[in-house]
């Protein structure tokens, strides 16, 4: 009887640590406002290519005030912006591009990117939003 017990409790504990990395992924919807768009232009600085987004940081200098902000920008997974005609150095530190996409919903300089305008071509990001651009 206590092998069996044994037995379940190491099953139980497998099928628990297998599963994990499901709940870790997040719905577009959890973090993100489709009522929120942001149209943006600005510097990239940074790049983070890798799974299950892509990042990538763009300084944004408004018009106004002239403050420049620092805005994260989430696309989907390396392998779909790579459907979407992606290579890792499609975007580089110092290029300027400009972006459509969704805003986060907690009101942070991040964003749920769209498409990107790279010089001068427009590409889908493999957005989680759903959307193609």
């Amino acid at each position: 009887m206590r092998a069996k017990l044994v037995t379940a409790v190491v099953a139980a504990t497998a099928l628990v640590a297998l599963a994990a990395p499901v709940f870790a992924h997040h719905s577009f919807a959890a973090e993100f406002d489709v009522a929120k768009p942001v149209t943006l232009t600005g510097v990239v600085t940074k790049v983070e290519w890798m799974n299950p987004h892509t990042y990538f940081y763009v300084d944004v200098k408004d018009s106004a005030s002239g403050k420049v902000t620092n805005w994260a920008c989430e696309m989907g997974s390396p392998n779909g912006l790579t459907r979407q005609g992606w290579t890792r150095n499609t975007l580089n530190v110092g290029m300027i591009v400009a972006l459509a996409g969704t805003r986060a919903k907690v009101g942070s300089t991040r964003a749920n990117v769209r498409n990107v305008t790279v010089d001068g071509n427009k590409l889908g990001a493999a957005s989680s939003e759903g959307v193609t651009p």
